[in-house]
């Protein structure tokens, strides 16, 4: 089995609608793959409508935290959509996009970057805004070469010259909320030194005893180095181990696939969840 359990739509910022993503996953020879959206949840209809037969959808998303002032992302796994107080926490995250993302293009305007909140709207659709929309903005204004090197000081990384911080959860009270709607909480890749400050070893061990479940080690954004390392971690705080693309279409170079979820774990992953489950596809029939 293959197995992609990181991965976003248009929905959030991914370039592919959440129809052309579950083609795009049958069509690379994976038998499962998880739509994780930031924040939300409105590609999961789409997809599972679309869904191709031979492929198995998890639905999930990635949620927004931040520790101790270092951002970090955990992903949740098969919880019901509707339970009140996660979905309460999601909307209010994602309600915060906006004027954040306006507030960020008002710092660019001041630097002499002459981004508009229509460009950046435009380039979001109907998914939910972030920073990689603008960061394309920047693309298409010539300002930086690709959506990578806006993440930068001197740009939209954390801390950097047009940031602008928006609501996170805390992390302790996302995996709380999580495992309230029956989900299954992993962490992002949570060595990914590239994007900025990450969280210390101590404060996985932390999360571990409050009911996290896993820890994504094999990711682009970790080296063989650091993903040795992390499966030691995993091994002495009993979590889970997964691995995954965060595929988001020609927004980044990572491809569907490119890392995989061992299935034992996958099937530890469905066991424990009791919020959703895994839907097989139907070939599209579903509507």
């Amino acid at each position: 089995m293959r197995i992609d359990l990181h991965t976003h739509s248009t929905a959030s910022d991914g370039t592919d609608t959440p129809a052309e993503l579950v083609r795009k996953a049958a069509a690379a020879g994976l038998d499962v793959v998880a739509l994780t959206d930031h924040d939300t949840t409105r590609g999961h209809a789409e997809a599972l409508a679309e869904l191709p037969q031979g492929l198995t959808l998890v639905t999930g998303a990635e949620l927004s935290c931040r520790l101790d002032g270092v951002s970090m992302h955990l992903l949740a796994y098969l919880f019901d959509p509707e339970e009140p107080a996660l979905l309460a926490e999601r909307e209010l995250v994602r309600d915060d996009r906006v004027p954040r993302a306006k507030g960020m293009i008002a710092k660019l305007n001041e630097l002499g970057v002459p981004v508009t909140w229509e460009q950046v709207a435009r380039i979001a659709g109907d998914g939910s805004v972030g920073r990689p929309h603008v960061a394309s903005a920047l693309v298409e204004l010539g300002v930086v070469d690709g959506v990578s090197d806006a993440f930068t000081p001197e740009w939209l990384a954390d801390g950097g010259r047009a940031y602008v911080p928006k609501h996170e959860t805390d992390p302790f009270e996302a995996v709380r909320l999580v495992k309230n709607a029956g989900g299954v909480a992993v962490f992002a890749h949570p060595a990914a030194v590239k994007r900025g400050r990450t969280v210390p070893d101590s404060a996985i061990a932390e999360l571990a005893r409050a009911g996290l479940d896993g820890i994504e080690v094999d990711h682009m954004d970790h080296d063989p180095g650091i993903r040795a390392r992390l499966r030691g971690l995993a091994g002495e705080l009993e979590l889970l181990v997964t691995g995954s693309s965060d595929y988001h279409g020609s927004r980044k170079t990572c491809v569907l696939g490119e890392f995989s979820t061992d299935p034992e774990v996958y099937g530890e992953i469905t066991r424990r969840a009791t919020g959703a489950f895994p839907v097989p596809g139907t070939g599209g029939a579903v509507r």
